[in-house]
């Protein structure tokens, strides 16, 4: 597919709503009606009901809002309106049956195809459907963390085909690179063809020298903080953190379990699997990173420094930091299989020593896909912030979330770039997160 630095064509375009559409309907394929409305859990949504939002979502942005066509469901704003209905309530509304949502899904597919090839579509037309086709993306990583979260089996893809193997490397990768302090311009330049509300736009930030590991955490690395006692050890934790700990009863990974000889193991969707060493630790949240960083005498990243440490790059006949940014850690090129792991190609995160064309100029390994990693930051708004049209994306979240940058696994590479904020609240252990550290000063 066209990587998304370049003009799409109305046939590139038009693939990607497809694809979209087809993941969509590859990760609910095999899951049985009860399964489908699964029990209600804070932190998922009900398949059903997620499925049919993410056409509504579409619907409304491009065919109702930029076409001007009349509802194709007199009832779906009271379905399947996101910001209109309660979290709880979407497990008690009068949805279609599986048969019926998949019909809307697929009308609203084909009109948004038929507006598409009729003619030369608009700025507008190909913005919003080209917006609907990324959220669409997010919800299907979604869709795959929920699997995971209730036990489902592994997804299964009617295009399985199209996966790319992935190298695994079979090794670590310990130690730091040490990256100059200097002025850099953070966030997204007006060059890029599509980029969300808040990235826009670059904006100066001073950085101090930084040494950032080449790598993220390790399972291996996280299991000797657990073992060490990490998890009942008070001064390791914030106040807040302490007390998520508290309340939740965690002490260890949220799907590790460890067996009477004292192995650990790991869940993955619905098999239980003995810890990979090198393979990144994943579905931590952002007080269990910190409280890590505290016991290895080491810290999270800002997202400033992360940025850096992915984009910039390196001169030697310069001091501080070169002006110059890249797209991706490796360059301009879009990602492949030998840069980043996206896209389902590996079905799972791979070893984070894999993968040397991903380094960036000052070598940091996999800065783009297997595991998202949390930075430091609080979600803030950029200098100058304007929300875009859909106001609800990254408004009402600033303050409350915390930021991670990179891309997983399951990230579809047609969005991604250095620039890319993603941004959950910091209890979040669901998602497929884990998380690099910098050295301290």
């Amino acid at each position: 597919m066209a990587p998304s630095s370049t003009p799409l064509t109305t046939e590139e375009l038009a693939e990607w709503v497809r694809d979209a559409r087809r993941r969509t309907f590859d990760l609910v394929a095999d899951l049985n009606d009860e399964q489908v409305m699964s029990p209600y859990l804070p932190i998922i949504n009900p398949l059903l009901w997620e499925i049919g939002h993410v056409a509504w979502f579409q619907e409304k942005w491009v065919l109702r809002d930029v076409c001007q066509q009349k509802p194709i469901r007199d009832d779906a704003d009271a379905l399947w309106d996101s910001i209109a209905i309660p979290h709880e309530t979407r497990w008690h509304l009068p949805l279609p049956s599986r048969e019926g949502t998949l019909a809307y899904m697929r009308e609203v597919q084909d009109r948004v195809l038929e507006q598409l090839h009729r003619g030369n579509p608009s700025e507008e037309l190909v913005y919003f459907a080209r917006y609907t086709t990324f959220h669409e993306d997010m919800h299907t990583e979604a869709f795959t963390y929920t699997r995971q979260t209730l036990e489902h089996p592994p997804p299964r893809f009617s295009s399985a085909d199209s996966l790319q193997e992935v190298g695994t490397g079979g090794r670590a990768l310990p130690g730091d690179v040490e990256i100059p302090g200097g002025t850099f311009m953070l966030g997204a330049t007006s060059d890029e063809p599509f980029v969300f509300d808040n990235e826009k736009w670059a904006h100066p930030v001073t950085a101090e020298p930084f040494r950032i590991a080449r790598a993220p955490v390790t399972q291996s690395e996280f299991a000797a903080f657990v073992d060490d006692g990490g998890y009942t050890r008070q001064a390791l934790w914030s106040q807040a953190g302490w007390e998520w700990r508290e309340a939740e009863g965690a002490t260890h990974p949220v799907y590790w379990r460890r067996e009477p000889n004292g192995r650990w193991l790991r869940r993955h969707f619905d098999k239980w699997v003995s810890l990979e060493s090198h393979l990144p630790i994943i579905h931590v949240n952002w007080y269990e990173a910190e409280a890590y960083c505290r016991w290895a005498g080491r810290r999270l990243p800002t997202e400033a420094e992360w940025e850096i440490a992915a984009a910039v790059e390196q001169n030697p006949s310069e001091s501080g930091l070169s002006s110059r940014k890249r797209r991706f850690p490796w360059g301009v090129e879009p990602p492949t299989s030998a840069h980043a792991n996206l896209d389902w190609n590996a079905m799972g995160c791979i070893d984070v020593g894999a993968l040397p064309e991903s380094d960036s100029a000052f070598g940091c390994r996999q800065m783009i896909g297997n595991v998202w990693e949390w930075t430091s930051s609080a979600f803030l708004p950029y200098p100058g912030f304007e929300r875009d049209s859909y106001k609800e994306y990254s408004e009402p979240w600033f303050e409350t979330r915390k930021v991670l940058r990179g891309g997983c696994w399951t990230t579809r590479s047609r969005m991604l770039r250095n620039t890319w904020r993603n941004f959950y609240t910091p209890d979040r252990r669901d998602v497929w997160a884990g998380f690099r550290t910098c050295a301290l000063d």
